[in-house]
């Protein structure tokens, strides 16, 4: 009988013991449902889904990562730094061993990339530069000066005569990608302001330094806390409509509108467009947003930069999946975020209007032809 009670006792534990193993997964999968013991991923964060740019920027990565090995998460932070920390340390809990980060906050994003770096964890600024840390290894993202470049270009293409009205306006001071646009719409736009083309409206730091063709940080700094949006579109349409009622009809007329991202310029057009005494303007753009597309081909909005997100996406994963296998990334150049040189990967872009929109976004495979009206 002795035995016999040993033997249930015996059986007893083996079984306990198979449950426990099967509990932790014993074909591969942890408890999440990712690859492994969890410990090989790839946390990412994004700035916002109030913003179509980031949704989209979600939707490329899932795609990107659908036939890796590579198990990924993406939280959004919501347009702040606190939620943005919160989510890096929610990631961290789960193992991960590459963080790929777009900051709301490009110096207050530095506590986070640091948190996951004393983990060990590869830190890759997405798109915006993480700035006052060396906590950042890698940066990928689109040329931001020639997309300010572009931007400023157009606007020199589109312009005739002298004396022609232009509206400056920028993204969020604190995002070092808003100083990188402006400084390279300024390079382009600054000889055409010295040379009476253009006549700056409704900035007056910008008008102390019109005769300036490099500006220092601090110089942009000021200018830019004139005209930032903050990238919101109740602001810019907030900024503009102040803007507009200060200004005399002489100021108006044929205008010229430096824009930073399409969300903004929407905003700004659709204020322009209202005002009786604005006769046209041409207004700039970035992002390739499907509502300002539909905004081209409509003649509301007049260009916009197209940042290929597939091709930036693309370029993040490579980079993480070649950290996760021991290789060094390949990149193309670097940038100082005040404290450090973080090596980069760029990615180009390209300068889209109702001339080449079809052939840039539809033929591309980018956007379906079925997504607009009126496109022909």
């Amino acid at each position: 009988m002795k035995k016999y009670r040993k033997l249930i006792v015996f059986a007893t534990v083996l079984m306990l013991l198979l449950a426990t193993l099967t509990g932790c997964g014993t074909d591969g999968t942890d408890d999440d449902g990712n690859g492994g013991d969890g410990a090989t991923r790839i946390g990412i964060v994004l700035p916002t889904k109030d913003e179509p740019r980031w949704v989209q920027d979600e939707t490329r990565f899932n795609e990107a990562l659908a036939d890796t090995d590579y198990s990924v998460e993406i939280l959004f932070s919501q347009g702040s730094s606190a939620s943005e920390k919160a989510n890096v340390e929610s990631l961290l809990t789960k193992g991960i061993d590459v963080l790929i980060i777009c900051p709301h906050d490009g110096d207050a994003a530095a506590a986070a990339a640091e948190a996951a770096a004393a983990e060990g964890v590869t830190v890759i600024s997405y798109d915006r530069l993480i700035t006052g840390t060396d906590a950042v290894d890698y940066y990928v993202t689109f040329d931001s000066i020639a997309v300010g470049a572009a931007q400023g270009q157009y606007l020199v293409d589109s312009a005739e005569g002298e004396g022609n009205p232009l509206y400056l306006y920028a993204g969020a001071s604190s995002d070092n990608n808003a100083f990188l646009f402006f400084e390279g719409a300024w390079s382009v736009l600054q000889p055409k302001i010295a040379d009476g083309t253009f006549v700056i409206k409704n900035s007056s730091e910008a008008v102390a330094l019109q005769d300036k063709a490099e500006l220092t940080r601090d110089e942009m700094g000021r200018i830019i806390s004139q005209v930032t949006t903050n990238w919101d579109f109740n602001e810019a349409k907030n900024k503009a409509e102040s803007h507009l009622t200060a200004a005399a009809a002489a100021d108006k007329g044929d205008v010229y509108i430096l824009a930073p991202n399409d969300g903004t310029a929407r905003s700004i057009a659709d204020v322009f467009a209202s005002d009786n005494d604005v006769t046209s303007y041409v207004v700039t753009g970035q992002d390739a947003e499907k509502a300002s597309v539909q905004y081209i081909i409509d003649g509301k909005q007049s260009m916009t930069v197209f940042k290929d997100v597939r091709t930036l996406v693309k370029d993040s994963i490579e980079m993480a999946i070649s950290v996760l296998e021991g290789n060094t990334p390949q990149t193309t150049g670097s940038y100082n975020n005040n404290v450090t040189d973080v090596p980069a990967k760029q990615t180009e872009v390209i300068v889209v209007d109702q001339d080449n929109l079809k052939a840039a976004l539809i033929d591309s495979g980018y956007y379906e032809a079925s997504e607009f009206t009126g496109l022909e």
